[in-house]
């Protein structure tokens, strides 16, 4: 046989082995260094060779495995050589069974890499970068090796620079000062004559250029973009694009290649180019404006070129001529007809074309619909193209596939504040994603059926989701329960049928109603009179078939103890109402059962101990069976419970005469200020679910955000040179208490910090039976007790001076006499039976304790106004409380509010948490926060002190700081 007939052009050139010109690494020899040679196994016996004819040999070939040869043999002298080959450190790498053992690898792999190069061994430099590249990407240090990257750029062979770029890209990044010395092997390679030299150097410059490089380098890259090489062209297109967003002013140099670009053939360009623009629309609103004037019939023409073209296998997909280029291509028209009805006008018909002819049962198909749906629903479209777009949702949502119907659910929540009359063509196909298997669209589903809820659908919306309430998961009910609420309270039109599609969520998923619900539900009871015996009758007959369910039976319970004689009298019978026999002892009984079957739940139990007191009252005839049920909680372990069994024991035995004015039915609850309360305690709550951050001390800031470490506060307030302390609260803000908890005096005890302002305001019959807190809670301090906080707080009785004897006590006496309570206590010689209640009456006087100073305006600004309340405690000139209140002067929301403060060192100053990290806007809610101040040189320095308000603005960061030194004399 013939030699082979020479190639027209070289594939390979292989030269003598010099340090100027290495070869390539697939001639790379052998393990050269003494140990590994010493390691190395006998080489195997050769082969016998068959005799066959053989051809003469080309002098050529014998030439080049002569070189072969010679430079083998001179790498296996060489000193400096890394050991082992790439594929032989890998798979020793690979074959490690433990994390030490691969440290120890690339560490002896480090030290010969180290040894090479500051040995100058430059023939395995190629082999050296491609292993720390892969140590590297194992996530090993490799920064020793930068300089390598810059040696091989800097040499001649094609060869050595695709190494070295790719090492270039890998090991540093715009950050590394190193880099600014590659700029000038970076602009040589861009006028290279080899195009693959150039490819490279575009590759590298667009991964990883800085704003530096980006104004050195873009003249290059203009001009590479009127090269005729069509990879040439691509490259720099995408090059550019990084060059614009590293100095957006440079947008307007590219303005003219880019629409330039769209008019060549060739579909990488043209990608290239539509990403370019892309970029050019987000830097400059200039750009934007050129290219929607001398883009729009290109795009056209792009798009509907690609959609009509026929069959070419280097761009087809599934049967779909290239559809990256399809989707690049409609996201920039997305882009330019946004708000400019001229160019959305120009671009109607060729997307009503890709709309009907791009065919849906494959996928790629489908990422073309779903783009084309995105740029109908973002530019000025006419109704007929938006109805085409949502009715190819409407296709999606009968998909098999999950994931397009997700994102169908997704488009069709954000199309239907365009067009909801489209949206609601699909109400039964997306009432069927509510249950379908998947919980993700199951969830959006949802959603989406809320804001598909009007006043004429309401109902029968309701009604599917509430009939689906009896099949749903348990994961999936606290969801769909808080919808249904929320959409009958949004929607009621009467509120009898909202009572009804309560009462029927309660007895379906009770136990995953939040507490706000049924607090809402109560308070429209209270309002509703003349449904009041349907509810306690409706809620009694459901409490019978549904008593597992938790909220069904704390309303049930809190209807039969305000409405008990409406229950057992029939009393306010609607029309389509049947009459229900119940006696006195069934709603005992029915009280009873809910007190000993939720033995767990505080809440439950308080409120049937309630219901029981105030049947008690209603039914005087079962006063000593409700005495003994209620007895038996004396002993109870949880102190809440045992507080009440004593106390109502008392009233029920004790208090007969005013037993009934006591337990009188509850007055109306307000309605409005429910609602404003109970949205003001939604907002407070909101950053309650975000994970609290922790300084680096270990402390908790408030409101969950971390401290910044960069620099001390002292330095940020610009304090004197003496150090002075800065605290923080310790603690997040918690949220109010709720309202008809406030009512009821139920969910345990809630204590505060020292000093905090109390978040709920007193209820009239909290005061009266003083329920759901101990006696320091209610003005009273404990017997034999003496806390801290109680030195701080205001109080609403005298202090008691002496040790008390702890004794029991009867907390309802005689109310008829009455007393001013002042002065101070004796003390107690021996425990005697004691009312509390004795000598009090509701016009009762507490003489105050604290000094209150006038109110100063500490900081005013054109969006934030501050006010401390000055308090002093008699015989403390030193220490001063301060209750601050923060107030919105503008119409926006300040959201994650941060006050902190700064004093001298001679002053301590301990910050307490604040009602919430929320201001609302125009004044119409405040935060407030207390602190207290200890001025150890009081009387011969006054008081200062700087703060600092951080808070956010629609996501955007505000900061404002000042001193306060106008306090009154003597603070």
């Amino acid at each position: 046989f013939s030699p082979p007939p020479s190639p027209p052009f070289p594939l390979l050139q292989i030269h003598p082995p010099s340090s100027s010109s290495p070869l390539p690494a697939c001639f790379l020899p052998a393990p050269t260094t003494p140990a590994a040679r010493s390691r190395e196994l006998p080489p195997p016996p050769p082969r016998p060779r068959r005799a066959l004819a053989r051809a003469p040999r080309d002098p050529k070939l014998d030439t080049v495995e002569k070189i072969v040869e010679d430079f083998a043999s001179d790498m296996a002298l060489n000193p400096f050589s890394s050991g082992t080959r790439l594929r032989d450190m890998i798979r020793a790498i690979r074959a490690c069974k433990t994390a030490a053992e691969e440290r120890a690898v690339v560490r002896r792999e480090c030290a010969a890499i180290r040894a090479a190069i500051s040995g100058d061994g430059q023939d395995l430099r190629h082999r050296n970068m491609a292993k720390l590249m892969f140590i590297h990407m194992l996530g090993y240090p490799t920064h020793f090796g930068q300089m390598e990257c810059l040696k091989l750029i800097a040499a001649a062979g094609y060869p050595e620079k695709r190494i070295g770029y790719l090492g270039l890209m890998l090991l540093l990044d715009e950050r590394q000062e190193v880099l600014m010395l590659v700029t000038n092997s970076l602009k040589q390679d861009l006028n290279h004559s080899n195009q693959f030299i150039v490819g490279l150097a575009l590759c590298a410059l667009g991964n990883i250029c800085s704003a530096e490089m980006a104004r050195d380098l873009a003249p290059e890259v203009e001009r590479l973009m009127r090269s005729r090489d069509a990879n040439t062209k691509k490259k720099a297109a995408l090059c550019s694009v990084r060059i614009v967003r590293k100095v957006p002013d440079l947008a307007e140099n590219f303005m003219g290649l880019a629409a330039s670009l769209l008019k060549e053939k060739h579909h990488g360009v043209l990608i290239s180019a539509v990403q370019l623009c892309t970029e050019l629309c987000k830097a400059s609103k200039d750009a934007l404006e050129y290219l929607r004037k001398n883009c729009i019939e290109g795009l056209v023409r792009i798009l509907r070129d690609v959609s009509n073209s026929s069959y070419a296998p280097e761009y087809d997909v599934a049967g779909i001529s290239d559809p990256f280029l399809h989707i690049r291509v409609l996201k920039l028209m997305r882009m330019l007809g946004q708000g400019d009805a001229d160019c959305s006008d120009y671009m109607n018909d060729i997307l009503a074309q890709v709309a009907t002819k791009t065919e849906s049962n494959k996928n790629a198909g489908n990422a073309i619909l779903y783009e084309c749906v995105e740029t109908i629903m973002g530019i000025e479209a006419t109704s007929g193209l938006r109805v085409l777009a949502i009715n190819i949702l409407g296709r999606f949502l009968s998909n098999r596939d999950n994931n397009i119907r997700y994102v169908a659910l997704n488009i069709l929540m954000r199309a239907i504040t365009v067009d909801a009359q489209a949206v609601q063509r699909h109400r039964v196909t997306i009432l069927e994603c509510v249950k379908d298997a998947d919980a993700s669209i199951r969830k959006r589903a949802l959603d989406l059926v809320y804001l598909l809820v009007n006043d004429t659908n309401v109902k029968p919306l309701t009604k599917e989701l509430v009939d689906y309430l009896q099949v749903a998961d348990p994961d999936f009910k606290e969801d769909l329960t808080a919808k249904i609420c929320s959409i009958a309270e949004k929607f009621s039109q009467e509120k009898l049928w909202y009572l009804d599609q309560m009462f029927k969520v309660l007895s379906l998923a009770g136990n995953h109603v939040k507490d706000d619900v049924w607090h809402a539900l109560i308070v429209v009871i209270s309002n509703a009179s003349e449904l009041q015996g349907y509810s306690v009758r409706s809620l009694y007959t459901a409490l019978q078939a549904y008593s597992e369910q938790g909220s069904l039976l704390r309303v049930a319970v809190w209807c039969i103890g305000e409405y008990g004689e409406m229950l057992v009298n029939n009393v306010g019978m609607l029309e389509a109402e049947g009459p229900i026999t119940v006696t006195e002892s069934d709603a005992v009984d029915a009280v009873e059962l809910g007190l000993n079957r939720y033995s767990p739940d505080v809440t439950t139990r308080s409120m049937c101990l309630v219901a029981l007191l105030k049947l008690s009252s209603r039914f005087p005839s079962m006063s000593e069976r409700i005495k003994q049920i209620v007895s038996q909680n004396k002993e109870n372990m949880v102190l809440e419970l045992q507080q009440r069994s004593i106390e109502f024991g008392s009233i029920i035995q004790r208090h007969q005469s005013i037993r009934s004015s006591l337990l009188e039915r509850m007055p109306v609850l307000d309605e409005a200020a429910y609602l404003v309360k109970r949205a003001s305690a939604t907002q407070a709550t909101i950053p309650a679910y975000k994970p609290a951050a922790v300084t680096p001390g270990g402390l908790k800031l408030p409101n969950g955000v971390a401290k910044p470490a960069a620099a001390p506060l002292v330095d940020l307030l610009d304090l004197s040179s003496d150090d002075a302390p800065v605290t923080s609260a310790a603690s997040a803000t918690t949220a109010p208490s709720d309202f008809l908890q406030d009512l009821l005096g139920i969910g345990g005890t809630n204590l505060s910090t020292a000093g905090a302002p109390s978040s709920a305001s007193t209820d009239i019959l909290m005061d009266l039976l003083s329920m759901g807190s101990s006696p320091s809670q209610n003005g009273l301090p404990s017997p034999g007790l003496s806390s801290p906080a109680l030195e701080k707080k205001p109080v609403s009785a005298a202090p008691q001076v002496g040790s008390l004897v702890p004794e029991p006590m009867d907390l309802l006496g005689s109310l008829s006499s009455s007393a001013s309570v002042s002065g101070t206590k004796s003390t107690i010689a021996a425990p005697q039976a004691v009312d509390l209640l004795d000598g009090l009456s509701p016009s009762t006087s507490v003489s105050g304790l604290e000094d209150t100073r006038p109110s100063i305006t500490a900081f005013q600004s054109a969006t934030l106004k501050i006010t401390f309340d000055i308090r002093k405690q008699p015989g403390k000139p030193q220490e001063t409380t301060i209750h601050a209140t923060f107030t919105n002067l503008t119409s926006s929301n300040y959201t994650d509010f941060i006050f902190q403060a700064a004093v001298p060192k001679f002053i301590q100053l301990r910050l307490d948490p604040a009602s919430g990290n929320i201001v609302p806007a125009n004044g119409k809610g405040s935060v407030t926060q207390g602190f207290s101040v200890t001025n150890n040189q009081h009387g011969q320095k006054p008081l200062a002190m700087r703060i600092r308000m951080s808070y956010k603005v629609n996501g955007e960061d505000r900061l404002e700081q000042g001193q306060v030194s106008n306090f009154p004399p003597g603070v």
